[in-house]
Formats: C-alpha cells, structure tokens, sequence
C-alpha cells in the first residue's frame, strides 16, 4: 500500500528569503497551516540551548602531553566514543535515531553503552506533525538488516539498544517480524545486552504485537505522544483508545515483560489533560514513563505551544511516581529512550 496522501490547507505567503525544501510537504500533514506561525529562532530558554560538546565533533583527539588535565583525558575519551559508533553505524548502513534527530543526549548515552537503532527503512507511511521523518513510499525490507543491527551492537559493545521504527502500513504485519528478527539477532549475537523496542500501534492487530513479544524484548515502549484532545492533529494516523489497547494488551499477553510510554509537552496540552493521560497509561498497565518537551523540527511542523520550565517536569515526574509508575525520565530534553537502560532496570542511574 502506498503512503497516504494528504493535501496541505493554505497557508500565508511566505516571508521574504524564506525557502521550504521541497521535501518537507511530504513530512508532514497541514504544512501551509504550520507555517503561519514562524520557527522561533534565539528564543528557546536557557534551560533548552544544549550544544553538543565540541570535544565530541573536533576532528581528531589533542596530543597526548604529560600536563595534560584529567578533562582534557575525558573529553578526548567521549570524543574517541562518539567517532567510534558513529563509524560503526555508517559501516553496517543503519540509522540512529540518536544522530538523525540531533538528539542532545546522544553523547551520554552512547558513553553509557546505549543507542537507538531505527529499523525497516527510513521513509514513514504516516505524518505525524512533530516528526522529521520523511513520508513516502517505503522500500523493501533488507533481509540483512537484523544481523547487521546485531553486529553493530556486538562490535560497540553495547549494554543496551532500543530498537524503534518507522510506521510500515504498507506491510501486513505492519514491520512487526522484522522488529521480532532483529530482536533474535540481538540476542544470539550478544546475549548479556538489553534491549527495548519501541513500536508503532500495528493498526491494533494482535497478531503483529504477539510476534514482538515473542521475541522477548525487556521492555516494550508504543509512546501516547500527546493528550486525548490533540490527538488528531498530532498524530492523524493513530489514535489515543487505539494506543492504550496496545499497550494494555501488551501488559496482558506478557505481564513479565515492562511496558513503557511517553509523552511530549508543549503542544496545547492542559494540565488536567496530562493527568488524565497519566491516569489512562497506569489504568493500561504502563509502569515506565518519559516526558519531554517538543522541538519543532522545521517551519512545516506543529509550532510549540509553550515552552515547559524543569520544575514542572518535575511536578509530573512526582504526580507519575504517586500514581504508581515504577520508573519516570522527566525533563525538557529528556526523548523516549533517554537513559532507557535506567528504566528497565539495567543501569546505575
């Protein structure tokens, strides 16, 4: 099935020396609309304007010399780790999700022994309006990929690695064997790392969800996105009863293994609408929890509602614990596999 089409409404005239690539109608839905409301540019807060580490993107390690300080020492070591997996991955011919949505965390996290590898191909057959993933009409599986995802995680000697996907509604399992398959290669090849998958709803079919959880993941995370009433414009493709099943089923057929959800902030959600989707996840049976803010990815996307300050982060990170959630990330760079290793139980902090 070929990706759906969607006609973008009308939007204001562009303004002047301003350029739209022409791939980015095809990353999301109502890019004329979007549009209307400019890319903030300088206006993040303080608590947002995260760079990624220059030791991390310098060209070659310092010289070794013997006044050399235990930073510089460190520095260089997260640098001598960042080039590695970023070899590793454009050797085996994967995608990261860490480095294709410039992710701030992705220097801690692969320092930690995690990445998220994103599987099935690179074109999405959804428009979710906060993602920078383009929509098209995907390629054929690569048979290969699960064992070279495998080796990837052999050869950097990983902890953990979350596997997540672009949404496959042109296949009938919706992607569901090939998760499953690279779940298994994982496994054979480095049996002591952890591993979360991260899926899409699967169009609600139960068959594809069993065939994930058969694989045995650690954990299995299908993230709410956003509150009940955004629902439709966030994500059109998806639906919020739709979501839940997936998960509280999940929690059912499998209640060994943890289920996991997040939610991105600052698109128009309401406080009383946040608690009421933290009370929805728990009733699902969801005990780990990720809230983060959202960053728009270009003029075509959702434009940010608000910009949520770290102290009600916090406030929701509290709210989750007293409702029953083992384990929450909260924080306004925190992404869904941010200290993923943590929440499953696999890490230190």
């Amino acid at each position: 099935m070929s990706a759906p089409r969607h006609t973008a409404l009308p939007g204001a005239p562009l303004a002047e020396g301003a350029e739209l690539p022409a791939r980015e109608d095809r990353r999301v839905a109502r890019p004329g609309e979007n549009r209307r409301v400019p890319l903030q540019r300088g206006g993040r807060p303080a608590w947002l304007r995260v760079r990624l580490p220059a030791a991390l993107t310098a060209p070659s390690p310092a010289p070794e010399g013997k006044a050399r300080r235990a930073g510089a020492a460190n520095a260089t070591d997260a640098a001598g780790v960042y080039r590695r997996v970023a070899g590793v991955v454009a050797e085996q011919r994967l995608h990261t999700v860490c480095a294709e949505a410039r992710c701030p965390n992705r220097a801690e996290c692969w320092s930690r022994g995690t990445a998220t590898f994103m599987i099935g191909g690179e074109r999405c057959t959804r428009r979710c309006a906060f993602c920078d993933v383009a929509t098209a009409r995907p390629a054929a599986l690569d048979p290969l990929e699960p064992a070279r995802v495998a080796q990837a995680v052999a050869a950097l000697g990983l902890r953990f690695a979350v596997l997540t996907c672009v949404a496959r509604d042109d296949l009938p399992d919706g992607g569901a064997a090939q998760m499953a398959a690279t779940v298994r290669a994982i496994r054979r090849r480095c049996p002591g790392a952890g591993i979360e998958v991260l899926i899409a709803d699967y169009k609600g079919s139960e068959a594809a969800l069993r065939c994930v959880l058969e694989a045995s993941p650690d954990v299995l995370s299908h993230n709410l996105e956003t509150v009940a009433r955004l629902q439709r414009r966030v994500r059109p493709a998806a639906g919020y009863a739709r979501s839940l099943a997936v998960l509280r089923r999940a929690a059912a057929l499998r209640p060994e293994i943890p289920t996991k959800s997040g939610l991105i902030l600052g698109m128009g959600e309401r406080a009383e609408e946040i608690e009421a989707a933290l009370r929805d996840l728990r009733a699902a049976a969801v005990s780990l929890l990720t809230l983060g803010q959202y960053l728009r990815p270009s003029p075509a996307h959702l434009p940010v509602a608000r910009w949520v300050a770290p102290g009600e982060f916090e406030h929701w990170a509290r709210r989750a614990r007293a409702l029953g959630f083992r384990d929450v990330a909260s924080g306004p760079l925190v992404r869904s596999s941010y200290r993923a290793e943590r929440l499953a139980g696999r890490g230190d902090s």
